[in-house]
């Protein structure tokens, strides 16, 4: 895709599956990846991989929760590679269980990680961006925040949290040249899926449904998002910004 090459780029979550798939992809088409994540081995294990492969990466422990963790890291990463010029906010954390088996503990993890934390990176990587008048931001949300999943019901909120903070943002900083989109994906073979399933008591069960479900006939995989999520960062999306994209195999179709 277009200007991506030797571009600075911070995702978050950086060492799961979407994560994961995404910074690969992004060192794939020439751009320096910051693979943030509070998982030091798991995000060093991506960055030595991109490395291996002749791209250019590198780890960095980040607790998005925590705002000065936040700015410490940013202020590593573009110390090591320069400014930011692409934060993709991949970073989440889920509990599957019905609202009313939940605890106030629980909503406060959920929403530290899932909404706290996506504008913690937002607050310090911003200013850069609008001082340099140029910048990208893609949100993972999910399709939980557009048409509901049961038990689901905080994460949900969360990321429909995030999805009208992204449209905000989107009409505060369109004149400083930044783009702020959202991909939502449905469910993906990934970590937090894998807990979905053993939440509700039957794994295999709830996968074929959800398969049954899905009109492309199977459960999404890391690898489907990047594409989606580079377009938004790309110069080929340049007059784009405030919308939302599911990548779900049609299983939504939300408008």
């Amino acid at each position: 895709m277009r200007g991506l090459r030797d571009k600075v780029v911070i995702v978050t979550g950086g060492g799961g599956g979407i994560g994961g798939a995404t910074c690969r992809r992004f060192a794939a088409e020439g751009a320096i990846v910051a693979v943030f994540d509070i998982d030091t081995a798991a995000a060093g294990r991506v960055a030595d991989a991109i490395a291996a492969d002749g791209g250019r990466a590198r780890a960095f422990a980040c607790d998005i929760t925590d705002h000065a963790a936040v700015a410490a890291a940013v202020a590593a990463a573009e110390a090591a590679f320069g400014p930011t010029d692409v934060l993709v906010n991949n970073a989440g954390w889920d509990v599957f269980r019905l609202f009313r088996d939940t605890t106030p503990e629980e909503w406060q993890k959920l929403i530290a990680i899932n909404l706290t934390g996506p504008l913690n990176m937002h607050h310090v990587v911003l200013p850069g961006m609008v001082a340099r008048r140029a910048g990208r931001i893609v949100n993972i949300a999910s399709d939980a925040a557009r048409v509901g999943s049961s038990g689901e019901a905080v994460y949900a909120a969360c990321k429909a949290g995030l999805l009208g903070f992204s449209k905000t943002l989107a009409r505060e900083h369109a004149r400083h040249n930044i783009t702020v989109n959202v991909v939502c994906p449905g469910p993906t073979d990934t970590a937090l899926f894998e807990g979905y399933k053993r939440g509700a008591g039957n794994p295999e069960k709830l996968e074929e449904a959800f398969r049954r479900a899905v009109p492309m006939g199977r459960i999404g995989t890391p690898d489907d998002l990047p594409g989606a999520i580079l377009f938004f960062a790309s110069d080929d999306a340049a007059y784009v910004t405030g919308q939302v994209l599911s990548v779900s195999g049609g299983l939504t179709m939300a408008g």
